[in-house]
Parts: structure tokens; sequence; C-alpha cells
């Protein structure tokens, strides 16, 4: 039995979901998504709920039972709410700004690395973090993602962007060892 994708999700008033074949389109104050339902999955909109079952009851069923849940549900809270992931930057002379629709970091490297806005999302950065919005879940954490992978958090020093929270173990250097073989 899926717990998750039993789970009614519950649409606000200000969204508006149409459904055509296995694609849901969500719409919202934000902004507009559509999510391609697996054919196993059957959704019904009911008393201001989806409602989704699934066909069969194998194992590939039920991931996808699950799996379509959340998929929608994260649309209908990205047109309401939107999504937001915040990177932090740490290092001396580090630091990123907003030129026009790029984002633009300065990190270490001997030219500054510019990102452009991809549609859908925006950058804002304060002090030494940089926030990620948007409306799409996954959109929002894949641009994350790759300004992370522009210079990842250093395992001797702590350098680098790292995620807000994120906790990052440093290693000892050749002097620790040294020093504990003595």
């Amino acid at each position: 039995m899926s717990r998750i994708g039993n789970q009614p999700i519950s649409i606000p008033e200000n969204v508006t979901i149409t459904q055509s074949d296995k694609r849901i389109m969500v719409k919202g104050p934000k902004g507009e998504l559509s999510v391609v339902v697996p054919k196993e999955i059957t959704t019904k909109q009911e008393d201001g709920q989806i409602v989704m079952t699934r066909s069969g009851d194998s194992i590939n069923e039920k991931a996808l039972h699950g799996l379509a849940r959340s998929l929608v549900a994260n649309a209908v809270k990205g047109v309401t709410e939107g999504f937001a992931k915040t990177l932090e930057i740490k290092g001396v002379g580090y630091r990123a700004k907003i030129a026009g629709d790029k984002l633009v970091l300065t990190i270490g490297f001997s030219h500054p690395v510019e990102i452009e806005q991809p549609p859908g999302i925006t950058f804002q950065t304060k002090g030494a973090k940089i926030m990620v919005s948007g409306i799409d879940k996954q959109h929002v954490g894949e641009i994350t993602a790759q300004i992370r992978r522009v210079r990842p958090p250093d395992a001797y020093k702590g350098k680098g962007i790292r995620y807000e929270g994120e906790y990052v173990r440093i290693k000892p250097g050749k002097a620790a060892k040294a020093a504990g073989a003595a």
C-alpha cells in the first residue's frame, strides 16, 4: 500500500487544474506547470481534491503511484508558493553579484564566472548568500546544483559554494598527520 500515493492532494481556490489524456495542467498565481502522469495511474478530481489510484499492485505501479502524487503535489505548491534554495559562499574574496540577467561569481579563478538566468528562475544575492527561486522544484534544484558545481566546498579549508546549512567535514592536512606520527 502506497502511503504517499493514497493521500489526496488538496487544491487551493486560486488554482485551476485541467486534465487531458495523461497530462495534468496546473495553473496558479505564480505561473503554469504541466505534469505527465504514467499510464498505470488514474486521476480523479472531486471535492476540491485530486485522488490518484493505480491499476494493479506490482512493485513498479506502487512506485509510480507515489511518484505521480508527489509530482502533482509539487506542481500545486510551486504555482501557489514557489520553491527556493539558498547557497552560501565561503572564502576570502569570494563573492557573487547580479549583473543584468546573469549571476557573476568571483570565486578564486583568474576570471569571473557568469551564469545565465534561465527562464522561470530568479537569482538574488545578499552578502555571501545566493538564493535561487522558481515554480518548478526540479528546475530550481538543478540550477542550484549547477552553481554549486562551479566551486564545490574544499575538504581541507572549507572554501567554496555550499548549500545553506550543509556540513562540510574538514580533513586534517599533512602537518596533522606528521605530528601524530612523531
